[in-house]
């Protein structure tokens, strides 16, 4: 395999991972396999020609390549707009004790950050959501990567979720005095005091606020997975969210949060394991976005009896694992609108490719609706649907290239031959002309 850009001044060394510049000349990518708009049509001959960090123009196979542009010959790699992955947390690995969370530093979150983002750009993903992390954390990852600092994918930030006192993502089971160490500034009790804590995201730099809108599988409390924040409480998050152009995703796992946070007009719900059909019906009317993250269920399953978890998380996590994709599989048939998301980092980063194999498998959806959703749909979703999602002129630079078809084999979108973001080329198994 080549592993780097012969003759080409915008070199990512993929054993390293070292950050470059953008390409001092036009880049065309040929391939004869070419899946511009991943909702329709099949792969077929083309070149994708970019300048910078954009796409200027998409040729069919046989045209000539622009006067000036260096040619990348892909061979037959399906060449697909670069995933997007829609909820993950980059800041974190998973598997720690959570008493770590009193010794493990801002700093070293932030360096964690940065050996995520190399994996998950490795794994093709060229945008990310990240909704928790500490306060910000996150965001210092986002700044760096945007200005070019590090290599990763373009990362649309929240801060720590917002949450009820003692509830999923509070800080719980330490002593009060390192509770109050710890305490992030997220919990909000009564309306005026939730919308405060919507502008205080807002002015850190939040990109959207993220709310825990039930208990949480991994969180040290006992209280269920069901309706955390009142009707007045969610609704005041929402709009004060609105009104500074914000949107809102909410955590949620019961039924009783997943139904009044998708009334209250968030924008998405993450998990959705325990949701009814009355519930999908509301989803459905309210254009209420379902980000599924079975690979979160599958990072469960792999340590489930192996005492890595307190006995608390693991009877909710043996619930979870029941119900592992069956409100995927209800919702995808109700006509909800999914978004791709993983939940990378309660599983290890780098393997967020293997949620399509799942919607697949375990919620019985095609293998272009699975690639849709991490492509045009959650582009969609997040509004940057005149940006990112397809392969187009005028759209980023945002690129990925697959062995085999990922139309009729969703595991295809684990087998990444090439990765470029916003114009900079990571990876590259391909030959080029001098």
């Amino acid at each position: 395999m080549i592993h780097f850009l012969r003759s080409c001044a915008a070199v990512l060394l993929l054993a390293g991972g070292v950050a470059g510049p953008l390409a001092s000349q036009p880049i065309a990518l040929r391939t004869t396999r070419l899946l511009a708009d991943p909702g329709r049509g099949n792969p077929a001959p083309g070149t994708v020609v970019v300048d910078g960090d954009r796409i200027t123009a998409v040729l069919p196979g046989t045209a000539p390549v622009p006067t000036g542009a260096r040619l990348v010959d892909l061979g037959d790699a399906t060449l697909l707009p670069g995933l997007i992955d829609s909820h993950v947390h980059l800041t974190g690995d998973p598997g720690g004790d959570f008493r770590q969370e009193a010794v493990e530093t801002d700093e070293y979150a932030v360096a964690v950050g940065a050996k995520n983002a190399l994996a998950t750009l490795r794994a093709g993903f060229t945008t990310v959501r990240d909704v928790g992390s500490g306060r910000l954390t996150a965001f210092a990852l986002r700044d760096a990567i945007a200005r070019g600092l590090l290599p990763g994918p373009r990362v649309i930030a929240s801060g720590p979720a917002l949450s009820i006192i003692g509830g999923h993502g509070d800080v719980n089971n330490f002593r009060p005095e390192v509770s109050a160490a710890l305490d992030q500034g997220n919990t909000c009790t009564g309306a005026a005091q939730c919308a405060a804590r919507v502008r205080e995201a807002a002015k850190r730099g939040a990109d959207l606020i993220k709310i825990t809108a039930t208990g949480g599988v991994l969180s040290q409390q006992a209280r269920g997975l069901d309706l955390h924040f009142t009707p007045p409480e969610m609704a005041a998050i929402v709009e004060t969210a609105a009104s500074l152009g914000l949107k809102v995703a909410a955590h949620a796992h019961g039924d009783s949060g997943i139904a009044a946070a998708a009334a209250g007009g968030v924008t998405t719900i993450e998990h959705g394991t325990f949701m009814s059909e009355a519930t999908m019906r509301t989803m459905r009317e309210k254009g209420t976005w379902l980000v599924p993250t079975l690979m979160a269920t599958q990072g469960l399953v792999d340590r489930l009896g192996k005492s890595i978890y307190t006995p608390v998380v693991e009877a909710k996590a043996r619930a979870a694992a029941d119900a592992w994709g069956k409100a995927l599989a209800a919702a995808n048939r109700a006509g909800v609108r999914i978004a791709f998301g993983t939940d990378a980092g309660v599983f290890e980063h780098g393997r967020n490719g293997e949620e399509f194999a799942l919607m697949v498998e375990k919620a019985g959806m095609s293998p272009r609706a699975a690639l849709v959703s991490a492509t045009a749909g959650a582009a969609a979703m997040l509004g940057m649907e005149d940006r990112i999602g397809s392969i187009a002129p005028g759209k980023f630079a945002d690129l990925v290239a697959v062995e085999g078809d990922p139309l009729t084999d969703p595991r295809a979108l684990t087998r990444i031959r090439f990765v470029m973001a916003a114009g900079r080329p990571l990876s590259l198994d391909a030959r080029m002309t001098p």
